[in-house]
């Protein structure tokens, strides 16, 4: 019994010698750096005869673009950088007939294009302006 009982303190020790030693953390100080801007949703649209998006002007930053598909054929949305020299292009999977994606980016400063493959249907010019302020000291952010 007795050597049952010292096994157990001996283990108890040994896990607290443990613990103490993990939790000492290292002196170096760790750069705070800002939080990025709130991530803002724009929301857009396929039609038969255009690409809309909506705000068309927003500060840089990273924005979530959600697109629905109103046409009978299926879509594929481009987010392209308008600014020459300036290489930039995202897209998303295809969009069926009736269904919605969305589009994340990170946009700098600059003019943007939001097209689609098909001819005859016209692109959405989206304008980008300077950055948005840090989310630093909001609270509830994800």
């Amino acid at each position: 019994m007795r050597t049952a009982t010292s096994r157990a303190v001996a283990a108890g020790i040994a896990g607290a010698v443990a613990l103490a030693t993990a939790g000492c953390g290292s002196t170096e100080q760790r750069p705070n750096l800002p939080r990025p801007p709130v991530r803002i949703v724009l929301t857009g649209s396929i039609s038969t005869d255009r690409v809309s998006v909506s705000p068309r002007l927003i500060g840089a930053g990273p924005i979530s673009l959600v697109v629905a598909n109103l046409t009978d054929t299926t879509q594929r949305i481009t987010l392209e950088t308008a600014d020459r020299g300036r290489a930039g292009i995202r897209r998303t999977t295809p969009i069926n007939p009736r269904d919605t994606a969305e589009l994340r980016a990170d946009l700098r400063t600059g003019r943007y294009t939001v097209h689609v493959a098909t001819g005859g249907i016209r692109a959405a010019t989206l304008r980008v302006g300077r950055r948005r302020p840090s989310a630093q000291n909001d609270l509830l952010q994800p």
